[in-house]
Parts: C-alpha cells; structure tokens; sequence
C-alpha cells in the first residue's frame, strides 16, 4: 500500500496469539468451548429469568440484559477467530475490522452502563428499602437501561467515525484476535491525535463516571449495613448484592489489566492474553457467579428441571399410545 492511500477496500492481518500452526486445534477448542458455555450459560440465565415470574423483579430484568449483552460481546470476536483458524488464514476487511471496533465498543461500554444501574438498584433496595417498589418501577427500569443502550450506541459511533479516517502505510498486522482501537492506532501513519482525544476523554467520562457512580453506591450501601443491628440482618443484605460485586471486581480488575499490560509491555502476546480476560472469561463466569451466588436463581433453575422432568415421561407416555 502507498502512503496515504485509503485502506477502506484493503485487507488487515490478525496474528491471534500463536504463529505455531501446531497450537491452532488446542486454541480452536479450547475458545471453541469458552464460546459455547459462555453463550450457552448466559442464554439460560435469560431464559429463566424470563420464564420465572418470581424473578421478574428490577434486579433479574437487568441481569438478563447483561446476560444478553454478554452473548453478544463475545460472538463479536470468537466466531471471526475460530473461523480464521479452520481457514488458516488471519485476514479481515478494513470494513469487517471497523464493523467489530464498533461492536466491542458499543458492547463493553453497555456492560459497563448496565452495572452502574444494577449497583442503583441495589442501593436503593439496601438504602431505600420502603420506597424500592414506587422508586424502582417498571418505566424507570426499562427508561435506564434504553438509556444504557443509546448512550453506548452514540459513543461506539463516534469513535467509528473517528477510525475511519485512519490511513496506513505498511501492511497492518494487529498483535490480537479482534480488531481493538488501540491497536489499530498505534499501526496508524496518519496523525491519530484526534482520535486519542475522542478515546481518552470517552474513557475518563464514559468508564470512570460509572466506576464512581458505583464507589458512590457501594460507599452508601455499606454505611446502611453497618447500622443494622443484627448479625443476619448484616448478612443478608450483603447477600443480596455480592455477586453484583464480584462481577464489578471482575470487570473493572481485567479491563484495568489490560490496560496496564498494553502500556507497560510491548510483548503482543501478552496483551493478546489480557484481553481474553474481559472479552471471553469475564461474560462466561457471570452465569457461574450468579447462579452458585444466587438463591433465587438455584431456585428457578431448580423449578425449570422439575418442570423439565415432569413433561418429559408424559410425552414419552403419549408417544407410546397408539
């Protein structure tokens, strides 16, 4: 490619995390497996929650969305990977690598809204408790998280638009799996100080206000536990919110952690490894976490099996009918 030259039409190059084409069958079945329990997991967390009116309360119906959002995270980004695998080859389109910048801009950015509200949730249910039916109704819920989705869908937008207009003057190898922004502007020979601008402001406004906005959540809602007198009191309020808890540690640790590893080592592989934390293992343990964490979900997950079990020798009894 010339210098300057549009690369809209060109092809990109993404080297995954191993030029050994012996370990391409092992990494093939090894994110082919994380796919399906993250996808499968996920899928059923959402389809309890729906089929289980017990569990059509503010706090499950944001847990579905994330459940979805999480489905959706990872097909942005293993489904391209395996299929390069079976087809030995590493090439995207510059169209197909903006089409995924912006997806796994849209769709982390929307993980992240949606855990600043359900830590809301959860202090008003802790803080508020008398007023969480009248505070927390349906038109709020539903209004927070359309919210969620049309702020995330603007900011991964722009910074689209941004990307392209990026041009470059050797052929572009991304050191990952997926297209990341990061990447594609450090390979970048045009000026990118615009669209450093337009990254670093979104992340201080649009990571570190609902990191805060949690902080501010948690601050409260740990003041409110400490005046509850009773020992099981204090443990069951806490109960309510400590997967929600585990999976903000989770999220915020590894999306710090690539971040960290991106800037402190130049080894591709490395960050290659650090973004498989937040992009595939933090959406597949989040069912894990809310189902062993979650009474409530044991419960429905229970209630789904008996039914299951129940159904299943009655259409084997009519089958046997004549």
């Amino acid at each position: 490619m010339e210098p300057g030259n549009n690369t809209q039409s060109s092809e990109l190059f993404l080297l995954g995390f191993s030029e050994d084409p012996e370990l391409e069958p092992l990494i093939f079945g090894l994110f082919l497996c994380m796919y399906l329990i993250t996808v499968f997991g996920n899928l059923l967390i959402t389809l309890v929650i729906i089929s289980d009116f017990h569990l059509h309360t503010p706090m499950y119906f944001f847990l579905s969305n994330l459940s979805f959002v999480d489905i959706c995270f990872t097909s942005t980004t293993i489904p391209k990977m395996l299929k390069n695998i079976t087809n030995q080859s590493k090439v995207i389109t510059y169209e197909g690598c903006i089409v995924q910048v912006y997806f796994c801009i849209f769709l982390a950015g929307l993980d992240d809204f949606l855990l600043i509200v359900m830590a809301y949730d959860r202090f008003v249910a802790i803080c508020h408790p008398l007023h969480y039916t009248v505070v927390m109704n349906p038109r709020l819920c539903g209004l927070l998280v359309l919210v969620s989705w049309m702020v995330s869908a603007m900011h991964s937008l722009l910074q689209s638009l941004v990307a392209l207009q990026l041009t470059f003057c050797t052929k572009v190898e991304i050191p990952q799996f997926f297209c990341e922004l990061n990447q594609m502007l450090q390979l970048a020979c045009s000026d990118t100080f615009l669209n450093n601008m337009v990254m670093y402001l979104a992340s201080v406004l649009l990571a570190g206000g609902p990191f805060a906005g949690i902080l501010y959540s948690y601050t409260k809602i740990v003041s409110s536990i400490r005046r509850i007198s009773s020992t099981q009191g204090k443990f069951k309020a806490f109960s309510t919110c400590s997967s929600h808890l585990t999976v903000v540690f989770l999220f915020y640790c590894t999306s710090l952690g690539v971040y960290l590893s991106s800037a402190a080592t130049h080894s591709s592989h490395s960050s290659a490894i650090a973004s498989v934390m937040y992009t595939v293992v933090t959406p597949m343990l989040n069912p894990f976490i809310y189902s062993l964490r979650n009474k409530d979900i044991k419960r429905a997950l229970k209630r789904v099996c008996e039914i299951v079990g129940i159904k299943r020798p009655v259409v084997l009894g009519q089958m046997k009918c004549p």
